[in-house]
């Protein structure tokens, strides 16, 4: 039988001793004496179990050791000495980052329980984190009925060399999905050029695209490659074709037939062997009708073409989306937060995202950054709470939340003595910092 991998930060080695004595077989710990030694072994295979060892309230950096607790996905388990629990300056600490805690001396059978449940949170946790990693394919999240029918139609488009355009509102993920098909073509190992029509002014787009000789201009003093050019033997990805200027359209129709371009003060032509990929949110059947697309250009992109789905048509995907923004943004974190709410969770998949997934990387960035909670509210992510969300809450709900208003309120009053909001509230001051960390607050 395989033994659990833990890992025990103890700069004074006297727990590491004791764990010894007691004769865990299960169990095999990799002790450390620095955080500097604990990030260098963190960076490689992960264990699900760390213990840190408190001999006193300050022995470690608290900055750094709450940024080491939050860049990985351990469950950690604080050994306080004698007194500490009680301590004002540890205790929020370990309140915040710290799955669970036991106290010297150490207790075998006590600690194996602790032991046992943090292991089995971390294997749920992870087990967790894989299925929303696996819940979609070509490097997107997703397996909602829409995701599944655009990546069925990915699959057929890699296989082929055609040009595509993008449909799909702004922030939905249309450069995404290009990159997707670049990435599973035979162009996988060429360039990916990505150019935004709309974001660079009309005169300079022409010089972009086809790039320039030296003295062409006023200020061109070398050759400039275009992009076209630069993306020679692989894709050249068109955000918001809608935006390109009538004059411009024609001189890529004229690259897209002729498979040639001549730079901006050159007469000479050079041959250039690239996939376009085109994507816009504006309707270009209209654009065309109303004469601000040519109609040309519009057949030789369209021909094949995706729509990327809204966010809000696809909420069952949110939730595995928050959970990979989460991941991917988690050295920017406050260090107490862990995760959503599950009224979040709901809240994000009633909204209408009309910023799509950029917006909700936005939003959750934001919360992650600045929620007090350990676990993201509605609130935090300043979204609109549903009809009726008020009155479906459970008496225990309400409780804590006029529990929360009353202790939140007295910590403020008396400038987080911690003692004599005990006092004022008739409870005890182990009580007290249960309830504090029941209640996600911060202090």
């Amino acid at each position: 039988m395989s033994k659990r991998k833990g890992l025990l930060l103890d700069q004074q080695g006297t727990v590491s001793a004791a764990l010894h004595d007691l004769e865990l077989p299960e169990w095999e710990f990799l002790t450390l004496t620095t955080l500097d030694a604990a990030r260098r072994a963190l960076s490689g295979k992960v264990p699900l179990v760390g213990l840190v060892v408190f001999d006193s309230a300050r022995d470690w950096p608290v900055r750094e050791l709450e940024a080491l607790i939050a860049r990985h996905p351990i469950e950690w388990i604080a050994i306080l000495g004698r007194g500490l629990m009680r301590d004002t300056q540890l205790a929020p600490l370990v309140a915040r980052n710290f799955h669970d805690f036991h106290t010297l001396p150490l207790d075998r059978e006590r600690l194996l329980i602790t032991l046992g449940h943090a292991h089995g949170k971390a294997l749920i946790t992870r087990a967790a984190s894989g299925t929303a990693q696996e819940c979609g394919r070509f490097g997107m999240t997703g397996n909602s009925p829409r995701m599944l029918e655009l990546y069925r139609q990915i699959e057929k488009i890699v296989t082929v060399d055609a040009p595509v355009l993008i449909g799909g509102e702004s922030g939905s993920g249309k450069e995404l999905v290009a990159r997707a098909i670049h990435s599973h073509s035979e162009r996988a190992r060429g360039p990916f050029i990505a150019m935004n029509c709309g974001a660079i002014p009309p005169n300079l787009i022409q010089s972009e695209l086809f790039g320039h000789e030296r003295g062409a201009f006023s200020g061109a003093h070398q050759r400039k490659i275009g992009n076209i050019e630069a993306a020679n033997d692989g894709v050249l990805f068109l955000d918001e074709i809608g935006d390109l200027p009538l004059d411009l359209q024609a001189n890529l129709l004229r690259f897209l037939q002729e498979r040639t371009i001549v730079r901006v003060g050159s007469t000479e032509r050079v041959r250039v062997n690239v996939r376009v990929i085109a994507a816009t949110h504006v309707d270009l059947n209209r654009a065309v009708a109303e004469g601000r697309f040519r109609e040309d250009l519009y057949y030789r992109l369209n021909v094949v073409h995706l729509k990327v789905p809204a966010l809000r048509e696809r909420p069952g995907d949110i939730p595995p989306l928050a959970d990979g923004i989460f991941a991917e943004h988690s050295h920017q974190k406050a260090p107490q937060v862990k995760g959503f709410s599950s009224e979040a969770l709901r809240a994000m998949q009633e909204y209408a995202w009309p910023g799509n997934v950029r917006e909700l990387t936005n939003r959750i960035q934001q919360a992650m950054i600045m929620s007090e909670n350990r676990l993201i509210t509605v609130a935090d992510l300043g979204l609109p709470i549903g009809e009726g969300a008020a009155d479906a809450r459970t008496l225990d709900e309400a409780r804590a939340t006029v529990e929360k208003e009353i202790i939140v309120s007295n910590l403020r009053k008396y400038r987080n003595n911690v003692s004599e909001v005990a006092r004022q509230l008739g409870v005890s001051r182990v009580t007290l910092y249960r309830m504090i960390d029941r209640l996600n607050i911060v202090l």
